[in-house]
C-alpha cells in the first residue's frame, strides 16, 4: 500500500514555530508545498521565510507572493498592499515571529520530532559532502533516503532540509558544517541523529577556532549528542577522531586501514580517473570492491558508507551493490579541455588535505600534468605551512604550476624551492591565461571564494579563445 505523503499545514506551522501570530485570509488547513528562504525558489504554495541577513528577506515578500507563495514568516507585518492584495484573492498567511531564523529552527525541530526516520549526521574537516553522498547511495539500496543538497549543511540549510521530510523517508543523511564551537551541537538538537560519522580533523577554520584541538572539540559535538542506543562511525586512522569514542554515550565503530578497524580496506589499486579498487574487510568477511570514484581518499568515503550500511542492517550484497552503483565525480569532475586536454575540476573548496589528495590523484595519471591552484582560506596559524606543504607536493607531481592569489604565492615559492622550474603566478582567477596541451591533465582547485570555476570555463573545450 502506498504511504500517504504528509503535508505541512498552517495549523502545524503555527504550532511548530510558536510563539507566533497569523494574519491574512487563510484557514488552518492551508497546505504548503515546500519551505524556502529565497524568493527565486518559490513555487505555487510555498512558505517563504524572510530571513534577516546581508539583505532583509522582507524586501522580497512581494516577489515571493507574485511567484505563488501561500505563506510568509517574517519578524514584522507588512502592509496588506505588499502581500495580501498581490495574491489576487487566493489564501495567504503572514506569520509574524520574534526571530525568523529561530522560528524556522523551532518549526524544523518540531517537524523532525513527528517523523519516524533515522538520521545519520556527518561531519569532518574534509570529505563531508562526498561521504554524505556515498552513505546515502549505500542506504538507498534498501531505504528511501533524504539528504541535504548543495551546501545546506548549516543553521539555515539543515532545518530547510528537515522540513522536506514527508512521511515517506526512512533515513535522512545530513552533512553538518560549522565555523565555531557549539554550532554542530545546535544542529544536532534540530536533527536528533542516532548515527554520527566523523571523517577527519584538520586545519580548516583554524582562523576562527584557533587550535586543532578546538576543531576536534567542535567536530566531537556530533558524537556527544548521540543517544546511548546510537552509533558513532569514526575514522580510525585519524587519532583525533579515534579519541572521540571516549566522548560519546553511543557505541562506536572504527573504519580505515588500521588492522583494528572493524570496517577496513587493504590492497588499494588506483585506476586513475576511472576510480579505485580495494579489498573490503568487515563482519569476518572480505570482498574486492571496484569504486568509480577517483583517488585513494574516496576509499575512506566508501568505508564510512559500508560501516553505516552494515549498522543499518544491509547485507553484503546490498552494501557492495551500493558502492558499485556510485557515479563518478561527486565533487571532482573531469571535463574535456581545449586542445584535447583533460580538465580535472575540483573547484568546490580547498584545504591542505584535499589539495594533497587531489595532487596524489593527479600524480597517478600518465603524460603531462599541470596544477592551477588558488588560495586556501581560514587556515589561521597554519596558513604558511599549509600552502608550502602543497607546493612541495606539487613539485613532485606536476611539470607546470600556476599559483592563483596572494596566499598561493607560497605554494609557488615552495614548489620552486623544491626544484619545479615552470611556476607562474596570477593575482586572481580572472587573470589566468593558461593554454592546455594535447593529452595534458590539468587540475584546477582553490577555496570557494577564489572562483576557480572561472578558470575551468576558460579551459573547457568548445570555448572560444579569449581575444
Amino acid at each position: 500500500m502506498k504511504m500517504a505523503v504528509r503535508v505541512l499545514t498552517l495549523a502545524e506551522v503555527e504550532q511548530g514555530a510558536a510563539p507566533c501570530q497569523v494574519h491574512g485570509n487563510a484557514g488552518p488547513d492551508l497546505a504548503f508545498a515546500n519551505v524556502v528562504h529565497d524568493s527565486r525558489l518559490v513555487v505555487p504554495g510555498s512558505l517563504f521565510v524572510a530571513l534577516k541577513g546581508e539583505r532583509d528577506g522582507l524586501n522580497f515578500v512581494t516577489d515571493a507572493v507574485a511567484r505563488g507563495a501561500s505563506g510568509i514568516i517574517g519578524e514584522r507585518l507588512l502592509p496588506e498592499s505588499q502581500w495580501l492584495e498581490r495574491a489576487g484573492g487566493r489564501p495567504v498567511a503572514f506569520i509574524t515571529v520574534d526571530d525568523s531564523l529561530r522560528a524556522l529552527q523551532r518549526l524544523a525541530r518540531w517537524w523532525r520530532g513527528r517523523q519516524d526516520v533515522e538520521v545519520v549526521g556527518i561531519t569532518g574537516s574534509v570529505g563531508k559532502t562526498s561521504t554524505k553522498e556515498v552513505v546515502a547511495g549505500v542506504l538507498g539500496r534498501r531505504f528511501r533516503v533524504l539528504k541535504n543538497e548543495k551546501n545546506y549543511n548549516n543553521e539555515i540549510g539543515l532545518p530547510l532540509t528537515l522540513l522536506q521530510l514527508d512521511g515517506t523517508y526512512q533515513k535522512a543523511v545530513l552533512e553538518m558544517g560549522m565555523y565555531g564551537l557549539g554550532e554542530i551541537r545546535d544542529l544536532c538538537a534540530l536533527a536528533l541523529p542516532t548515527v554520527g560519522v566523523v571523517t577527519n580533523v584538520g586545519p580548516v577554520h583554524l582562523e576562527r577556532l584557533g587550535t586543532i584541538e578546538n576543531i576536534a572539540l567542535a567536530k566531537s559535538e556530533l558524537v556527544a549528542a548521540l543517544p546511548s542506543s546510537g552509533l558513532a562511525v569514526l575514522n580510525g586512522d585519524d587519532h583525533r577522531v579515534r579519541a572521540m569514542a571516549e566522548r560519546t554515550p553511543a557505541g562506536s565503530v572504527f573504519y580505515g586501514f588500521a588492522e583494528d578497524c572493524r570496517v577496513r580496506a587493504s590492497e588499494v589499486e588506483s585506476l586513475g580517473l576511472e576510480g579505485v579498487r580495494f579489498t573490503l574487510h568487515a563482519l569476518g568477511r572480505e570482498a574486492r570492491v571496484s569504486l568509480r570514484l577517483a583517488g585513494r581518499h574516496n576509499v575512506y568515503n566508501a568505508l564510512a558508507g559500508a560501516a553505516v550500511g552494515f549498522a543499518s542492517g544491509l547485507d553484503w550484497d546490498e552494501v557492495l551493490e551500493g558502492l558499485a552503483s556510485l557515479s563518478s565525480g561527486l565533487r571532482l569532475v573531469v571535463v574535456p579541455g581545449r586542445g584535447d586536454s583533460n580538465i580535472i575540476d575540483d573547484t568546490y573548496n580547498a584545504s591542505p588535505a584535499s589539495m594533497l589528495a587531489a595532487l596524489d590523484l593527479l600524480g597517478q595519471l600518465p603524460g603531462q600534468r599541470t596544477a592551477i591552484l588558488g588560495d586556501m582560506l581560514e587556515l589561521g596559524s597554519y596558513e604558511e605551512e599549509g600552502h608550502r606543504e602543497v607546493g612541495r607536493r606539487a613539485a613532485e607531481v606536476v611539470q607546470r604550476l600556476v599559483a592563483v592569489g596572494p596566499r598561493a604565492r607560497l605554494i609557488g615559492e615552495a614548489a620552486t624551492e623544491s626544484g619545479l622550474a615552470d611556476v607562474t603566478y596570477a593575482p586572481d582567477s580572472e587573470a589566468v591565461t593558461y593554454e592546455p596541451h594535447a593529452g595534458e591533465h590539468v587540475l584546477v582547485k582553490g577555496s570557494r571564494s577564489m572562483f576557480m570555476e572561472k578558470v575551468v570555463e576558460k579551459l573547457r573545450a568548445g570555448r572560444e579563445r579569449d581575444r
